[in-house]
Order: C-alpha cells, then structure tokens, then sequence
C-alpha cells in the first residue's frame, strides 16, 4: 500500500464513528430504513408535529442525509449539480459546491424532472455522491473541498438507466461502491475512497434503480443488490461473484432495496412475487415466495419477526408478512399513491407518500392502526426522510423542510 493511502486512511480512522442519532446514507444507518434514537411523543396528536423551517435548494428526489449539527442535501439548478451543507438547526446554508452536469431527460421520465434521485453517503468525513448525469464526487463533509470526481458520461453506451440514476453509494471498508453506466451497458465499481481509483468492476449487467447492501452470511461478507436483470452478490473486497439470479421486471425497473434478515435477503419488484433467499458462499437457495405481494419502488422495513412494506397492488396497499416464512398476515385497503417511504422508528412506522402525506402506524401487531396524519407538503415526494432524535427531514420536489416532534 502506498504511503500516501496508508496516510489518509488513517486520518479516517482517527475521525469520530457515526453518532447513534445521525442518518449518513440511503435508508439510515444501516441502510434498513430503522431509525435508531427515535424520540417519540408522549402520544401522536394534531401538533405533535412543528415545521421549524424549509429551504428552497433546487430539484430533485436525493434523500438527505445528517451528520452531528448538519444536513446535506443534494440537487440541481439549471445544468449544475449542488450538494449544500446546511445548518439543522435553522437551514442556514454552511458551504455549497456545484458542477456543470448537463443532462437529456428521457420522455419516460419527464414527470420526475432533471434532480439527482442517488442520495449521498458519507463516512470517514467524506461524502460521496452519483450525479444522475454521470458524475462520481467525493467531498470533504467540513468544507466542501472535492476531493476526485469522475465523469462517466461518455464511457458507456447510455449515460444512465431510462429513468435516470439512482442507485445509492455504499462505503465499505476503504471503498465506495456504486452502479455506474445505463441501460445494457455499466460496471458495478468499487472505488479507493482516498483517490478514486478503480479497485475492481463487475461488468456483467448494467444498472438497475436500486442500492447495494451488504451482509455476513455462512462466515462471508457479500455486496447484494439488484442489477438491471437479476439479483446479485459478490465478494466486496474483490468483485468476485458469489451467486446471481435472473431478475427482469417490466420496462427493467429494478427499484426494490434488498433487506438482509437475519440469514436471509428480502427481493422484490414491480409485477413479481416478493421473496427470500437464504446465500451461501456460493448460491442462494429460494426459502419463501408470495405472489399475493408486490414491490414497485418502496423498499419493505423490519419491525421484530414482521415484515412491513407498501405493495403496488390496489393502488398502493400497506402489507404485513412473517419475515421467516412469507405468510401474507395483514393488507390494507389500498389507494395510498404511487410511493411510500417506510422507516421504523421504534414502536411506530412513519408512512411519507409522494402525495407529501406523513402518517405515524402502531407496530406491534398484524395490522397498522393509524396514529397520526400531518400533510407536510403540497408537492409530490420522492425522497425518503431523514430521521434524527426528535427532528425528521422531508424533501419534496424543490424544498428541503425540518420538522420537530413535541409532545
């Protein structure tokens, strides 16, 4: 290892871990949409929930994310991409750096506009983020200094998947994997976090819309995640493929988040069955399949032994399943929208819809009894929130918005 590496790397390590209460990447801490720290109300009423201030930081559906007193959101004005540092406490903008990032939407995609949908991931005080035109950054969180950036606009046969870039980065060890390329066309990279240099690619599938996840299973650590036909898993140390199977959905929307339970992983996706395999070193045998569930674009969490999700059946349908066997246990009636984020935050789900509706469901039981309903915002929501202590960051379309739990 060079010496300059071995420098940097231990200057990483030399930084503070991640606090209980931040949420530095897609889905949280763990990438698993649990919020850890969750600081409930004595009970769900009207105003249990305070907007404390919004910001206007451009388009797009990039999750925000929290470090300590901060908060990081990612977007785009004009032809440039910005990833800003604002103040949690009162939005007050810290430090903001921007890039030309000119972009041809499809027409396929033209109701979600231009914004980046990858939310950024930091760790070991970086952050890292895949412009939805092809850029790969890496920024210091504390100034906004940019470390590398890497333009992979012309190196494949499509800058990205038909409805744009949207897989997550994901930091593991001294690396940083993401899916770059578009549709037949791109390399699953890993990335030194130090220079940005190329580690190992998997070149075997393009991209599908959906973020990598990682597990330890029979005693070995494997990167999963969905491609753009199939699901797969590899050594994340040497992009060497432990398993795959074939995966294609319509229009090839692989939007689904794999969810690791305990020795198995969770798949799903718009017009197929959800299901669960239990890998090994080296295939990944099926345990359980419901065809009665659906995935569009929400990724399902865990509450206990329960699996909870939004299926795209009846137009939008919360469900309960037994994580262990499949059984469908509970569903309600449907008519929620599009999309929905799920997050548990200990004792409750928070429901986000894109219709910008935020509903608080007892966990505990089979079904979800609503305990609350706030309407946050009146443009549609893509996003998933963040969720910090007793703070939840919503982005819509255009605004960043904090919100405070009293009570």
């Amino acid at each position: 290892m060079k010496p300059r590496t071995v420098a940097v790397l231990l200057a990483l390590t030399a930084l503070p871990a991640s606090r209980a209460a931040d949420w530095p990447q897609w889905r949280g801490p763990n990438r698993d949409g649990v919020a850890q720290g969750f600081q409930p109300p004595a009970a769900w009423k009207p105003d249990s929930l305070a907007r404390k201030w919004s910001v206007t930081v451009g388009e797009g559906h990039a999750s925000p994310i929290i470090a300590g007193n901060r908060t990081y959101v990612f977007s785009r004005e004009g032809d440039r991409e910005i990833l800003r540092c604002l103040t949690l406490e009162d939005g007050k903008e810290v430090w903001r750096e921007s890039y030309a990032a000119p972009y041809e939407m499809s027409f396929a995609a033209r109701k979600h506009g231009k914004g980046p949908k990858s939310t950024p991931t930091l760790a070991g005080g970086r952050i890292f983020a895949l412009g939805i035109a092809g850029h790969l950054s890496a920024w210091d969180a504390s100034g906004g200094r940019v470390r590398w950036r890497k333009d992979f606009s012309g190196q494949f046969k499509t800058t990205s998947p038909e409805f744009g870039t949207a897989a997550s980065p994901l930091v593991e060890g001294d690396t940083v994997i993401v899916h770059v390329g578009g549709k037949d066309s791109g390399a699953l990279t890993a990335f030194d976090v130090a220079s940005g240099a190329i580690r190992w690619q998997w070149t075997a599938d393009g991209p599908g819309y959906t973020s990598p996840v990682v597990g330890t299973f029979d005693g070995v650590r494997q990167l999963i995640t969905q491609s753009q036909k199939r699901c797969v898993a590899l050594d994340p140390a040497s992009g060497k493929l432990r398993w795959e199977l074939p995966f294609t959905t319509p229009y090839e929307q692989n939007s689904v988040t794999p969810l690791v339970s305990g020795d198995l992983v969770v798949f799903g996706g718009v017009g197929k069955p959800t299901f669960a395999v239990k890998p090994g070193v080296s295939s990944a045998p099926q345990v359980w399949e419901t065809r009665e569930i659906t995935m569009y674009m929400s990724s399902p969490v865990l509450a206990g032994t329960r699996l909870h999700g939004m299926s795209d059946k009846s137009r939008g349908s919360l469900f309960t399943l037994d994580a262990r066997s499949g059984r469908v246990l509970w569903k309600s009636d449907g008519r929620l929208g599009d999309n929905a984020s799920l997050t548990n935050i200990g004792g409750a789900l928070l429901v986000l819809s894109t219709s910008g509706d935020l509903t608080v469901h007892a966990v505990g039981e089979d079904a979800l009894p609503e305990l609350a309903r706030f309407k946050v915002t009146e443009k549609p929501v893509w996003a998933s929130p963040a969720v910090s202590g007793r703070r939840i960051l919503v982005k819509d379309f255009d605004t960043l918005m904090l919100f405070a739990i009293g009570g």
